[in-house]
């Protein structure tokens, strides 16, 4: 399962802001990853449902492929 966007298509992202700390920093060799995080502020799906949605979905397409 792959939500990766195909070569036609743009994901955006809100830009964080200087007053929004990033949820993660990790240097891995020269290179500082500075990692925001965004949730939609109208979901109404908890984020326990939206794994479990995924793992469903997941299986569902792994049994078809069989």
């Amino acid at each position: 399962m792959s939500n990766e966007p195909t070569a036609t298509e743009t994901i955006t992202f809100p830009k964080p802001t200087p007053q929004t700390p990033p949820a993660l920093v990790k240097k891995i060799g020269k290179t500082t990853y500075r990692v925001w995080a965004h949730f939609s502020t109208t979901s109404t799906e908890t984020m326990e449902d939206k794994i479990k949605r995924l793992l469903r979905e997941e299986v569902r397409q792994a049994m078809e492929n069989e």
